[in-house]
This record gives structure tokens, C-alpha cells and sequence, in this order.
């Protein structure tokens, strides 16, 4: 498999930790090595073709999301910048409602709860109940519910839920779907036109295996014309780069939400890193990634002394598997791991593991031998 190369880690390193921050392919590091290389020498005098890579890098995350078309795509610093153009962005009624679940991460509740001020309530859909989650968010809906903001996958349990059930929900009621992608978009095939979403918005450094600080932006033509601009400058209006004309109004595109500069050292590395999947190939990137996160489940199912969080049915299963000691302390038990290079997260109350497709099985033995060792050692 010519992707093992791709990732030379550290001989001792057990990376399980892409839910958090990804480690960066090979190619990335050369891109990002070129781009500064290019920068010390020459300045920005090849500007043009900076801007063609910047070019390169949104159509690849249109095909990655199959978007309709390039012009729907902005490029944003990070999740939490692009929820807020969302939620600042709407003509908010007092008495309106939004909904989200008691799962997801703070960026996708923080900003949501921020609307207090203009009267909006938030309502939490419970999804540990014996409805299926997305019933559970349905029967919350009435007449003044404008949005549904809810995470592809829950970052804690990782919890997949089924985004055609609720992106046709809401299309039904006409309230607008928002997709907190950032735990699907490159772990998992992801069709934002089967779900039916308005927005989707998902940081580039976690599954697509690029840096932090820039992010996708996805919003319909519709629905980001329902948005008003809260940020202004000269990167977000038709005619950029006339910079001796006095009038101007937004691009008609999803630009209009870039109101400065590019992250375009980021833009050089995501373009890579996307690259990577592509070559792959997303199914297959899928396939592995399931795989592993099978035998994770296998052999945790050996360990008498382990409870699993996450839902093992195969259609909510993501690229997360959070488990628990059923005697001991998960949070001591993070930190031994941790200390022993298997990189993970406590999450939700459990020890978080979440491989990438490119993880060897050697790896993942390395970690349950050490799992084995450390868990008769916490008290």
C-alpha cells in the first residue's frame, strides 16, 4: 500500500487521535516546505499561481462533499468562525428556536446559546433515549423552529447519525439543516446533496489530515442569501482586485464570507493533504477505516474488564470507538496511555481511540498489549 509511506511517524508513536488533530501526510510537509522555500526566494512574485492551488483546493472539496457547484464553497479559519456566520447571519424573530442535541462539541453549542440575547431558544434533543436520535430531534420541530445544527458524528461517542433522515425532515417543515461535518468529511463518503443540507462546515485538520486554521464553508445559493454579512473587507466583493473603485457590493458567490486575506500556506497544505484521499479514494478510505474500527470493536469485546459507549450497529458507526474500565478510572488510564505514545482522548467519560484508514493492524496490537499491561495497574 503506497500510503503507508505517506505517514512516517515516529517507530514508537501509536497515532489514535484524528478525531483531535491528524498528523500530516508526507506530501504535506513537502508542499508546505516548497511554499515557504518559495516565499524566502522569490517573495510573492508567482502569486498567480498561488492562487490557482487556492482554485485547485475548492473544487477538490466540492467533489469531497459533492457540492453542486465550486461557487458554493468558502474557505473559512476554522468551524466555529463559519457556525457564526450562520447564526449571526439569520434575521432571528424573538420566540424563534433552533435545535441542536446534547452531544455535540461547544463550538457547535456556544454559539447557539449566544443567541439568547435576540430571545431564540435552543432546544437539546436527548439522544440517548429509546426513540432513534433522529425521531428524537423531529418531534422537537414546530412552527417557530428555523434550524437544525447537529454533527454528522458526535465527537464524544461517535455516534453517526443519519443526515438523509433529518435533512429531509427539515426540508419538509422548511427549516434550514446545518451539518457540523468535521467528524465525517474524510473518514466517511459524504453527499451533502443527498442530505439535503444548507450549511456544512467542517475544519480541515482532523480526518482530511491537514493544519489547523482554515476550514470548508458550505451554503446553498439560498440560504446564503438568507444570511446577512457581518464581516467586510476587500477579499469578499465582486470586481477584487479594482482597487481604485469606489463602489462595490459582496461577490454572489460563498466568497462573500472571506473578508480578508487567505490562509494560504494552509491552502497549500489541505490542497496536499486532500490529494492523498483522493488518490485513495474516499470508498476506500471508508472501507479501511470501518475495518479497523471492527477489529477495535473485536477486541475490546474480548476484555471483559472494558465497556463500550459508542453504538456497535454498523449504521452508526463512525471512525470513533469511546470505551470505558467498568472497575477503574478511564481518565488515569488515558494518561498511562499517553504516556506510553498511544496517543488518544478521554472523551464523554471514556478513553477515545479514532485510527485513520492508513493505521496497520501491527499498530493497533501494539495498543491493546499496552491496554492490556496498564489496565491491571490503575486504581
Amino acid at each position: 500500500m503506497h500510503w503507508q509511506k505517506e505517514f512516517p511517524q515516529h517507530p514508537e508513536l501509536i497515532y489514535l487521535n484524528h478525531a483531535a488533530v491528524s498528523p500530516w501526510p508526507s506530501r504535506t510537509l513537502t508542499a508546505v516546505n516548497q511554499f515557504a522555500e518559495e516565499n524566502v526566494t522569490y517573495g510573492a512574485r508567482n502569486y498567480p499561481s498561488w492562487l490557482t492551488i487556492e482554485n485547485e483546493l475548492r473544487e477538490r472539496l466540492r467533489r469531497l462533499i459533492n457540492a453542486p457547484s465550486v461557487k458554493d464553497i468558502a474557505l473559512l479559519k476554522n468551524t466555529s468562525e463559519a457556525l457564526s456566520v450562520i447564526a449571526y447571519g439569520i434575521n432571528w424573530k424573538a420566540g424563534d428556536n433552533l435545535i441542536i442535541s446534547d452531544q455535540e462539541f461547544p463550538s457547535n453549542r456556544i454559539v447557539w446559546e449566544s443567541l439568547a440575547r435576540f430571545g431564540v431558544q435552543v432546544k437539546i434533543a436527548p439522544l440517548n433515549t429509546a426513540s432513534s436520535p433522529e425521531d428524537t430531534i423531529i418531534r422537537l420541530m414546530d412552527a417557530r423552529t428555523r434550524l437544525v445544527s447537529i454533527s454528522s458524528v458526535q465527537y464524544a461517542t461517535g455516534l453517526r447519525m443519519d443526515c438523509t433522515k433529518l435533512g429531509e425532515a427539515c426540508r419538509n417543515n422548511g427549516i434550514l439543516f446545518c451539518i457540523d461535518a468535521i467528524q465525517s468529511i474524510g473518514a466517511q463518503q459524504f453527499d451533502t446533496q443527498l442530505f439535503q443540507a444548507d450549511f456544512v462546515v467542517a475544519d480541515g485538520h482532523k480526518w482530511m489530515l491537514g493544519p489547523e486554521g482554515l476550514a470548508l464553508f458550505y451554503a446553498t445559493p439560498e440560504a446564503r442569501n438568507l444570511l446577512s454579512i457581518q464581516q467586510f473587507g476587500w477579499h469578499m466583493i465582486k470586481n477584487r482586485g479594482d482597487y481604485d473603485r469606489l463602489d462595490w457590493e459582496p461577490a454572489d458567490n460563498a466568497q462573500r464570507f472571506e473578508c480578508g486575506s487567505p490562509n494560504m500556506l494552509g491552502v497549500y497544505a489541505l490542497n496536499a493533504s486532500l490529494s492523498l484521499l483522493e488518490e485513495v479514494g474516499m470508498l476506500t478510505v471508508e472501507r479501511l477505516l470501518q475495518e479497523n474500527i471492527a477489529y477495535l470493536i473485536d477486541q475490546l469485546q474480548q476484555l471483559p474488564e472494558f465497556e463500550i459507549i459508542s453504538d456497535l450497529s454498523p449504521p452508526r458507526r463512525s471512525g470513533i470507538i469511546t470505551f470505558k474500565p467498568t472497575s477503574q478510572e478511564a481518565q488515569q488510564l488515558h494518561q498511562l496511555l499517553m504516556r506510553e505514545n498511544i496517543i488518544c482522548a478521554y472523551r464523554g467519560g471514556g478513553i477515545r481511540f479514532s485510527p485513520h484508514f492508513y493505521t496497520s493492524r501491527e499498530k493497533l496490537d501494539v495498543a491493546f498489549d499496552v491496554i492490556r499491561r496498564l489496565s491491571h495497574t490503575v486504581v
